[in-house]
């Protein structure tokens, strides 16, 4: 059996250790979280106590918890898109097993414990770091941080919130900030908490989806491409419609059946630095709202009108239907936070400057009007 390897992730005052016997597992989780949260390889004999995800590469221990479940009255549900039959016992241990992806869990210690057997490495790879990432969450959650639906970039510790729905231009603002200098914080959420009299914020690690419009509209369209022939890879949760489309040299929009989601190419944190030489930020404060809109005609532009924070804003249980809670990670909690908190950070994001802003399609002209908004030089 192979020598066992540890990565530790903290973001703030939360942390969790990655234990396994299969080196990639813990090199993945260091690779992803490591460019946004400290991630950092450390003694597996050093791994005592604490919040801990162990994961192994062993075929017998799937097989004994998949016939445990089966066997036993189970539900049957959905996480990660995936078909997953879960059971409780009587002491509060939460054992799941999905078939699909070859990988069984077992949650113990009221979710301070994660055991996952997996069948391949690149699916415990992926398994592991969704559910580290989940006991950071729900730790920073109960320690009063709250979680925003945004996109964010920092510059002298500032930074800039981008809100809006899908399609209003959260993640072309941010990396046309990104690509003048700014640092990139978050493509799609981030987390805040009033700390004194700071309104700081962390970024959410996750691979970030861009379409291969907005790809090439940035420039970054060929060196994704040249990237992929010359064998490098993006993220494996991208459709493959997506890679067979960049190899081909085709740069018009994606959509699923029925043409209602745009499948986008899947980014892992770490290539918006070495693919395309954008800085990442670990943290900040909250210094101003940006509410982008993308109208093709439009000359960049600051434009008249209120717009507060609504619910949409803030994330919750209902906009994370990919990641339920199955696994008694965050018992009781709110996806976005307890009221309290976001009532509190609603308050103090009130209280920052706020500019509703229209995009064209003249990317330079974008790039140059939000730079000179957000002062960066």
């Amino acid at each position: 059996m192979s020598t066992p390897t540890a990565t530790r992730l903290h973001a703030a005052d939360a942390s969790v250790t990655v234990l396994s016997n299969t080196p990639s597992v813990t090199d993945w989780a260091r690779r992803y979280f490591g460019s946004w949260w400290n991630a950092f390889e450390v003694p597996a004999s050093s791994v005592c106590a604490g919040p801990l995800v162990t994961a192994d590469l062993d075929d017998k221990a799937y097989a004994d918890l998949n016939a445990l479940v089966t066997a036993c009255p189970h539900d049957e549900v959905t996480y990660a898109k995936a078909r997953l039959l879960l059971a409780r016992d009587s002491t509060g241990t939460i054992t799941g097993v999905s078939p699909g992806e070859g990988l069984a869990y077992r949650s113990e210690q009221l979710g301070g414990h994660v055991t996952i057997a997996g069948r391949t490495s690149e699916q415990l790879a992926l398994a592991t770091a969704r559910i580290a990432r989940e006991m950071i969450r729900a730790a920073l959650l109960r320690d009063g941080w709250t979680l925003l639906h945004a996109s964010a970039v920092v510059c002298d510790d500032q930074a800039l919130l981008a809100f809006g729905s899908k399609g209003a231009g959260k993640t072309t603002t941010a990396l046309l900030l990104a690509s003048r200098g700014a640092r990139l914080l978050a493509n799609d959420r981030v987390f805040v908490k009033v700390v004194g009299d700071e309104l700081r914020v962390l970024p959410w690690p996750s691979a970030a989806a861009v379409g291969l419009g907005l790809l090439d509209a940035l420039g970054l369209y060929d060196v994704v491409r040249e990237r992929l022939q010359a064998g490098e890879q993006l993220h494996p949760t991208q459709h493959q419609d997506v890679t067979d489309a960049l190899l081909a040299g085709r740069r018009e929009p994606l959509w699923e059946p029925g043409g209602k989601r745009e499948r986008k190419v899947q980014v892992f944190p770490d290539q918006f630095h070495t693919w395309f030489g954008m800085e990442l930020a670990t943290g900040g404060r909250a210094a101003a709202l940006l509410f982008p809109r993308i109208d093709p005609s439009a000359v960049p532009a600051v434009v008249d009108g209120e717009r507060s924070l609504g619910e949409d804003d803030f994330m919750s249980g209902a906009t994370e239907d990919r990641y339920p809670d199955h696994f008694g990670l965050a018992p009781g909690i709110n996806g976005a936070g307890d009221d309290l908190a976001r009532a509190t950070v609603a308050d103090r994001l009130a209280a920052l400057s706020h500019h509703q802003v229209v995009l064209g399609h003249d990317v330079q002209a974008n790039a140059d009007f939000l730079a000179k908004l957000a002062g960066v030089q």
